[in-house]
C-alpha cells in the first residue's frame, strides 16, 4: 500500500469531517424535520443527546440496552457489533476489586505476561489479539502505562472485534472502554468496608450532593491493602480519590471538572517458572510441579505507580437534534519497579534452582486527548439519520530510564556464591525474604518516545424503514512515532545514541446492515477493519519503536461477522450469537534474511463463535455471562515451523456464567464459573498453561434499608491455576480462595 504523504490531506479531511454534518441539515433546516412516530416520543433507533451516560434501565440491572459511547449511533440490539456491557451491579455482586477481576465475566478475553510489563492484569487480549493500548474512558484513549482501578468506574463496555473506525490505531481484537461515575441531580451516600482473608481490607466511599437545582458534586474515596490468597509473598496496596462537579445538568449547555488520582506500593509477582527439558511443540513446557505457593522475588523487589488525570467536558444543545460537545484529558503517570523473574536460562528448574532474573522499569508518561464532536438527527428522503462527525487530537510522551543492575558474584548457572549472594533461590523451597549482595543504579540507558495523532471519523445510522438499517463507520488517522535516546552503553557507546520515526496514514471503516423481524430482534451482517502501526504501544510497558520495524506500513486487519441479538421478557434478558472472522493479513514477523529485522509477511486468523446473555429470567433470577468458540491459527510465517500453529494467548473455549437468586426480598444468593482451556505462550507453541475450571459463590442480606451485608468466596475450590503464560520463561499464579465480607451502606 502506497502511503499518504501530502500534507494537507490530513487537515482537510479533518475540516470536512464537521462540514459534512453541517452541510447535511444547512442552517438546521432538516434537522427540524425529525418526525415523531405515532404514539411513541421517541423513536427507538435514535440518539439521545441529552444523555452522556446510559446505564441499566433500572437500579441493580444485568441488562444495559444502550452503550454510553456516542459513536455508538444506535441501541446495542440494533448495533451490528458484539459488545458487552459489565453493569455497576455484576461488578458489585461478583465481589470484584481489579479491574482484571469484572473482566473475568466476559468470554473471550485473557491476559498476557511480558518481562517488562505488568504480569498483574492490564494486558488485555481479546479473541487473541492484544489490546494492551486499547484502554478508553468515557470514549477516549487511556494513555501510557498503568494500573486501572474500578472504585470510580459507572460500567465497562467491551467491544469485540477489529474497530479501528471507533478507537484509531489498534483494537485488532477489541477494545475496552471505562465508564467513570459523574454527578449526578439527586443527594446520596455510598459507602463500603470489605474485610477478608489474607489481610483483605478495603474502604470505598461514594458521595453525591447537589448545589443548586441544575449543579451536582461527586466524590469516590478507595483506600485498599491485601496479600495475596495462595502467594507467600506478593501483595497490593493502593488509594484513590476521584472528585467531579457538573454545571448545567438538565439544562442545554453542561459541563463537567473531574479528576483521578491513584497511588498504588506493590510488592510483584512473576509467577513460576517453566520447566526446561527438551521444550518443543511435540514436547511443550509447562510451569514447573512446584507448591503454587513458591514466590520466587526477593527483599529488593517493588513496584510503585501513580495515574493523575484532569478531565473537561462540556456540550452545548443548538436545537433538540443538534448537540456540540468537546472532551479534554490531561493525563500524567509514573511506574517504577524492579522485579524478579523467575528465569530459566541458567541451566535453573533442571538442577533444582532458580535464578533471580533483575526486570526494571523507571518510567514517567504524560499525555493529552481532545475530542471535538457533532452528534445530529435529521432525515434526508424518508430515510432516518444519527449522525456523529468528530476531530481527535493527542499526544503522549515516555521518559523510560529502566536500572542497571550489579551483581557481588558471577557465575553463568546457580552455584553455591550465586545462592549466597540471593541472586539464585532454591526451585522447592525458596527463600523470599534474601537479602541481595548486588547493587543496582539508574541506567546509562533512557528511551524518550512521543507519540501523536490526528484523526477525523464520522458515524451515521441510516433507518430505511422499521424492518431494515444500515450503520456506516469511516476514520482518518495521522499517526507519528519518534523513539530516541542512548543504548545500554549510554552516550559514546558503539551503538551510540539512536533516533527512530514512524509516520503512518491510514484510512479504517466498519459497516453493518440490520434487518429487524421483529421489534424485540435483530439480525446483521457486519464487516470492519483495524491498523497496528510500528510503534503503537510505545511507552505501555511492553513494547517500544524499534530498528527492527521503523520503516514498516502498519499491519492491516479485516473483521466479517453475522450475528444476531434477542431482547425478551419485556427487555428484561437479553440474548446475543454470533459467527465472525478477523484476518491479519499482513503480521509483523522476522525477515528470513536477518534476525534483526522484521517484514510484513505473516498472515493470523481468528474465526469463531460467541453467545452472550444478560439480565433476568424471572423477577428473582438474574443471569450474565457467555461462551467463546476461538479456532485461531497462524497461516503464515517466515518461520516455517510456525505455520499451523495457535496463537499464543487463545484460549479455544472459553465459558463464564454468573447468576443470583432473590430467595426472599432481603436475601440474596449466587455463584458462577469459568472456564478457560489451556493458552500457548509463543507461536512456536512450545510453552503453555493448561486449561482450568473456577468457581465462585456469594450471599448477600439487606438488614436495614441503609444497611446490606455481602459474603463472596472467590476461587470456592482453591483451585490450582495459571492465568499469564509468558513466551519463554513463567506463568503467572492465579490467586488462591479469598473470602470477602463487605458491610455497605446507603443514604
Amino acid at each position: 500500500m502506497t502511503r499518504q504523504t501530502e500534507s494537507g490531506v490530513a487537515p482537510k479531511l479533518l475540516v470536512s469531517a464537521v462540514g459534512m454534518a453541517i452541510t447535511a441539515f444547512s442552517g438546521s433546516a432538516l434537522a427540524q424535520q425529525t418526525p415523531e412516530k405515532e404514539g411513541n416520543t421517541k423513536s427507538s433507533n435514535v440518539l439521545d443527546l441529552n444523555s452522556t451516560t446510559v446505564l441499566g434501565d433500572e437500579e441493580g440491572s444485568y441488562n444495559v440496552q444502550e452503550s454510553a459511547s456516542s459513536k455508538y449511533t444506535a441501541p446495542l440490539r440494533d448495533t451490528p457489533k458484539s459488545v458487552t456491557v459489565v453493569p455497576t451491579q455484576v461488578i458489585r455482586d461478583t465481589g470484584a476489586l481489579s479491574l482484571t477481576d469484572a473482566l473475568r465475566t466476559v468470554p473471550g478475553i485473557t491476559f498476557g505476561a511480558g518481562e517488562g510489563g505488568n504480569p498483574q492484569g492490564d494486558r488485555p487480549f481479546i479473541r487473541g489479539f492484544s489490546a494492551e493500548s486499547d484502554t478508553f474512558v468515557d470514549g477516549m484513549r487511556d494513555v501510557a502505562s498503568q494500573t486501572r482501578e474500578i472504585f470510580n468506574l459507572e460500567q465497562i463496555e467491551v467491544s469485540k472485534g477489529p474497530g479501528s473506525a471507533y478507537t484509531g490505531a489498534g483494537s485488532t481484537g477489541g477494545s475496552l472502554n471505562l465508564i467513570t461515575k459523574t454527578p449526578k441531580l439527586q443527594n446520596f451516600v455510598n459507602g463500603g468496608f470489605t474485610y477478608g482473608s489474607d489481610q483483605t481490607r478495603r474502604t470505598t466511599l461514594d458521595v453525591n450532593q447537589m448545589i443548586t437545582d441544575n449543579a451536582a458534586f461527586r466524590l469516590n474515596l478507595m483506600k485498599h491493602d491485601a496479600n495475596v490468597a495462595g502467594r507467600d509473598g506478593p501483595d497490593v496496596s493502593r488509594w484513590g480519590v476521584a472528585p467531579s462537579i457538573s454545571f448545567g445538568l438538565g439544562t442545554p449547555t453542561r459541563a463537567t471538572f473531574s479528576y483521578y488520582h491513584l497511588d498504588t506500593d506493590d510488592t510483584p509477582d512473576y509467577g513460576i517458572p517453566l520447566t526446561n527439558v527438551d521444550r518443543s511443540k511435540a514436547n511443550p513446557s509447562r510451569p514447573a510441579h512446584v507448591d503454587k505457593d513458591n514466590w520466587y522475588g526477593s527483599s529488593r523487589d517493588y513496584r510503585k505507580s501513580t495515574t493523575d488525570s484532569g478531565t473537561f467536558r462540556i456540550e452545548h444543545d443548538l436545537n433538540d437534534n443538534l448537540t456540540l460537545s468537546n472532551n479534554f484529558r490531561m493525563v500524567r503517570t509514573t511506574l517504577d519497579y524492579v522485579a524478579s523473574n523467575p528465569d530459566d536460562s541458567r541451566g535453573n528448574v533442571v538442577n533444582g534452582y532458580v535464578y533471580r532474573s533483575p526486570k526494571s522499569r523507571n518510567s514517567v508518561s504524560e499525555g493529552w486527548v481532545n475530542q471535538t464532536e457533532l452528534k445530529s438527527l435529521f432525515n434526508t428522503a424518508g430515510v432516518e439519520h444519527t449522525l456523529v462527525t468528530g476531530m481527535e487530537f493527542s499526544y503522549e510522551d515516555v521518559h523510560n530510564r529502566p536500572y542497571t543492575f550489579t551483581s557481588s558474584v558471577s557465575g553463568s548457572t546457580c552455584n553455591a556464591a550465586l545462592l549466597a549472594s540471593g541472586d539464585c533461590t532454591s526451585l522447592y523451597s525458596p527463600t523470599p525474604k534474601d537479602g541481595w549482595a548486588g547493587t543496582y543504579a539508574e541506567g546509562a540507558s533512557y528511551t524518550d518516545t512521543d507519540t501523536k495523532t490526528a484523526a477525523g471519523y464520522v458515524f451515521d445510522t441510516l433507518k430505511l424503514n422499521e424492518q431494515w438499517s444500515v450503520n456506516l463507520g469511516l476514520r482518518y488517522d495521522d499517526f507519528e512515532t519518534r523513539s530516541s535516546g542512548y543504548t545500554t552503553g549510554g552516550r559514546g557507546a558503539v551503538a551510540g545514541d539512536f533516533k527512530r520515526e514512524n509516520k503512518s496514514h491510514f484510512w479504517n471503516y466498519q459497516a453493518g446492515v440490520v434487518y429487524k423481524p421483529a421489534p424485540n430482534g435483530s439480525i446483521y451482517v457486519a464487516w470492519s477493519t483495524s491498523s497496528n502501526p510500528s510503534g503503537e504501544t510505545s511507552g505501555e510497558g511492553l513494547s517500544e519503536l524499534s530498528s527492527s520495524n521503523t520503516s514498516l506500513e502498519p499491519e492491516r486487519n479485516r473483521n466479517y461477522e453475522i450475528g444476531t441479538k434477542w431482547d425478551f421478557f419485556n427487555e428484561a434478558l437479553s440474548l446475543n450469537a454470533a459467527l465472525f472472522r478477523t484476518d491479519k493479513t499482513n503480521a509483523r514477523v522476522a525477515s528470513p534474511e536477518s534476525t534483526s529485522l522484521q517484514v510484513l509477511d505473516g498472515e493470523q486468523r481468528v474465526q469463531g463463535v460467541e453467545l452472550g446473555f444478560s439480565g433476568k429470567l424471572t423477577p428473582q433470577w438474574k443471569v450474565f455471562g457467555g461462551y467463546t468458540y476461538l479456532d485461531s491459527e497462524i497461516r503464515k510465517s517466515t518461520t516455517a515451523s510456525d505455520e499451523g500453529n495457535k496463537m499464543p494467548q487463545t484460549p479455544e473455549n472459553n465459558f463464564t456464567l454468573w447468576t443470583t437468586y432473590d430467595v426472599t426480598q432481603d436475601f440474596t444468593i449466587g455463584g458462577g464459573a469459568t472456564y478457560v482451556d489451556r493458552q500457548f505462550g509463543n507461536t512456536a507453541n512450545s510453552t503453555y498453561i493448561p486449561s482450568y475450571t473456577r468457581y465462585d459463590a456469594m450471599a448477600a442480606y439487606r438488614v436495614t434499608k441503609n444497611l446490606d451485608l455481602q459474603l463472596n468466596v472467590q476461587n470456592l475450590t482453591d483451585k490450582r491455576y495459571f492465568d499469564q503464560v509468558y513466551s519463554t520463561h513463567m506463568a503467572h499464579v492465579a490467586a488462591g480462595r479469598t473470602a470477602l465480607l463487605s458491610a455497605n451502606f446507603h443514604f
